[in-house]
């Protein structure tokens, strides 16, 4: 079903919803779409929308925040199995066709100052990072009931991206006046950019993607949040939060559980995609944030391909009477895992709705949007 923003807006804000909200945050992994025309499909439930997912349409608010320009895009090399390029940052990356849809890099071109400032005026405000075409449409589209959503780069997530993980890490450390010049030309650029476009749309949601954990935990402690995230986030999300913006989600993978209370300091209210077999459990943390912390996602992917006794003891615990109270967009934790059969699926699809309270589905009703931004 077709979500208006407000309504999207309170359920996530813990003010009250008639309906629960069950998702499919991403949709399913390559080679799941041809697994499932193989065993009878039809072309409606591949394209997802046969299973009339909740979701709420989104617009961009017209900003770019992030790395701009860069080199042009080389091919290195290509084979049945992978392609070789030179991405727009001079990295050398390798995407591995039928399994991927994310190069994987494999040099990165920071990891002295020196290197930084070369790449420097990638992130550096300029007046054309404003869109006043888009920024008008998306006032529109607010009122025809779409969440705008402002995206600004992650914190973790961008000098993982110049730097690699490794370096990353070991520059809190050994560089720490380059990862505070990072993260002031940040914090710089999207401040002016948000500062610009709130005072003439309300921004409903501020996005961040991190990915910064994995089993094991995260990657960067309380710390660094503290030192480093803090005084990037917090400044924009106040000025945000003043002129009306109701939810600062980010979007993590892996074990988040020990750096959660450092985020909430940062202004965070929601997260996605929790996941179950990193060590994340929806309950758990709703018993212990309460309502400072809504959540999208949250059911394990794997149980997918168990049985459907697995399938129903997830979503009994799940989707429980203390969840079901708000803040909450049930679905599972990324994308549709291959292995997965397409009748548990429906299975999934039926007794989830079920639990929640939601029509049984007819056929007459049919939508899908990724439920990931």
């Amino acid at each position: 079903m077709k979500w208006r923003r407000e309504e999207y807006l309170d359920l996530m804000t813990f003010r009250g919803s008639d309906r629960q909200m069950f998702v499919e945050l991403f949709g399913p992994l390559i080679g799941l779409p041809d697994e499932w025309r193989d065993q009878g499909a039809t072309q409606e439930e591949i394209d997802l929308v046969a299973f009339d997912w909740d979701y709420v349409p989104v617009v961009q608010c017209g900003g770019n925040t992030g790395l701009r320009g860069g080199s042009k895009p080389q091919l290195i090399e290509e084979t049945a199995e992978h392609i070789i390029q030179r991405d727009y940052l001079g990295r050398t990356v390798k995407l591995c066709k039928g399994f991927a849809t994310i190069a994987l890099p494999l040099d990165f071109p920071v990891e002295t100052m020196d290197d930084w400032l070369k790449l420097k005026p990638m992130c550096e405000w300029h007046k054309d990072r404003i869109n006043w075409a888009a920024v008008e449409a998306a006032q529109k589209a607010q009122a025809d009931g779409a969440l705008v959503v402002a995206g600004i780069p992650g914190a973790w997530d961008t000098p993982r991206e110049l730097m690699g993980e490794e370096v990353a890490c070991l520059c809190y450390y050994e560089q720490p006046e380059l990862m505070h010049d990072i993260m002031g030309t940040l914090a710089d650029t999207a401040m002016r950019v948000l500062n610009a476009i709130s005072e003439k749309l309300t921004i409903d949601q501020l996005s961040v993607h991190e990915d910064m954990a994995g089993r094991s935990g995260s990657l960067v402690g309380p710390k660094q949040i503290q030192e480093h995230f803090q005084p990037y986030f917090r400044p924009i999300w106040d000025m945000l939060q003043s002129r009306g913006t109701r939810i600062f989600d980010m979007d993590s993978d892996g074990n988040m559980n020990s750096v959660l209370e450092s985020f909430l300091d940062c202004g965070l209210t929601s997260m996605h995609p929790m996941e179950p077999a990193a060590g994340m459990d929806v309950v758990e943390v709703r018993k212990k944030f309460g309502q400072k912390l809504a959540m999208r996602g949250g059911i394990d992917k794997h149980v997918l391909r168990g049985t459907k006794q697995d399938i129903r003891k997830e979503l009994e615990y799940k989707m429980q009477p203390l969840m079901r109270e708000g803040g909450i967009a049930f679905g599972v934790d990324h994308r549709i895992p291959n292995g997965t059969p397409i009748e548990n699926y429906r299975y999934y699809v039926r007794l989830g709705r079920e639990i929640l309270g939601l029509p049984p589905l007819d056929g007459s009703r049919k939508g899908w949007a990724r439920m990931a931004f």
